[in-house]
């Protein structure tokens, strides 16, 4: 029920009935609706502006769970990129080198996985560089896993093979010591030529010898050529033992085996001769691993003393002229 409302007359001083018509009441009414709808307006703008909506703090919410699992999953990959660093450390520096295998090249453990176009497909999503880094990390990291795990399997087949590897590594000198006129006549570098008398690299070393002088493998292979077809050796022999290792015995007076031959260390493969070019009777015996020429001196210790090495290492030192 509404309320009579009266209004006070100062010239009759008496109360009169106020009469509100219905356009008065109509506007009155409009006017409180529109301070309303302002005064909502205004509220819910400054609540949009300051006061976080229920679905942002869920948002919210979200994304810092996501952080932290994001934290949790870089620190859980750190710890794997340490223990990966370690096993990669041990494998190269340890592993391979008790079995005599060269390290992995890095081009090998860390080359790329992919291009920049492989993880495009981000891109249109909030955190795009979030994402991105995760993935790539996870990639790289699932790919030097690989790879370590293929190494491993590697150096097991070599563990396994450890004793015909031991068999195989050229480990003695080609001819007996007994045998030698001199210890070394030529060592492994550079050398005056006994023909052009230049200055050329010698990749072997000679060890003089009398003609006909029993040459021995200086370890287990299979001969790979027994011949007088390469230029300057004469007649010379190469054998591969496996494991990236061969050896090259040049100027042989006679051939005591044949290609495809299987040899063992210690077995008769010639004679000392002076064929090819050559200036006196003598021994020409390269070592040769992963297909680079190396310095024989470094694999004489199976049937040397170390006083025997130790001269044997510093007779070869001397800037002599070579036989070949």
């Amino acid at each position: 029920m509404s309320k009579v409302k009266y209004r006070f007359n100062t010239k009759s001083l008496t109360y009169e009935k106020v009469k509100v018509t219905f356009k008065q009441r109509f506007w009155q009414f409009s006017s409180y609706v529109a301070t309303g709808l302002v005064f909502a307006t205004v509220s819910i703008m400054l609540a949009r502006q300051f006061l976080p909506s229920p679905t942002e703090k869920k948002g919210k919410r979200e994304i810092e769970a996501l952080r932290l699992q994001y934290d949790l999953l870089n620190k859980k990959m750190n710890q794997a990129e340490e223990v990966l660093k370690d096993l990669e450390d041990r494998d190269d520096n340890i592993y391979r080198a008790i079995f005599e295998s060269d390290p992995l090249p890095k081009s090998m453990r860390y080359g790329g996985s992919g291009g920049s176009d492989k993880y495009s497909i981000f891109d249109n999503y909030e955190n795009s560089d979030l994402l991105k880094s995760v993935t790539e990390r996870m990639d790289r990291l699932s790919k030097q896993i690989y790879v370590q795990s293929k190494s491993y399997d590697e150096v097991v087949n070599l563990a396994k093979n450890k004793e015909k590897l031991i068999a195989s590594i050229p480990a003695i000198m080609p001819i007996n010591q007994k045998d030698l006129a001199h210890a070394v006549t030529s060592g492994f570098g550079w050398r005056t030529h006994p023909i052009y008398k230049t200055k050329e690299f010698h990749p072997g070393m000679d060890f003089s010898a009398e003609q006909g002088t029993p040459i021995y493998s200086t370890g287990d292979g299979v001969t790979e050529r027994a011949d007088n077809l390469a230029q300057g050796y004469g007649n010379h022999v190469v054998i591969d033992h496996g494991f990236g290792y061969k050896t090259l015995y040049g100027h042989m007076s006679k051939i005591a085996t044949r290609a495809g031959q299987k040899i063992m260390r210690g077995q008769l493969i010639g004679y000392v001769g002076s064929t090819g070019l050559s200036t006196a009777p003598h021994i020409h015996y390269e070592v040769i691993r992963n297909g680079e020429k190396v310095n024989p001196i470094n694999y004489y210790y199976n049937d040397l003393s170390p006083e025997q090495y130790a001269l044997l290492v510093e007779l070869s030192k001397k800037d002599s002229q070579s036989f070949d």
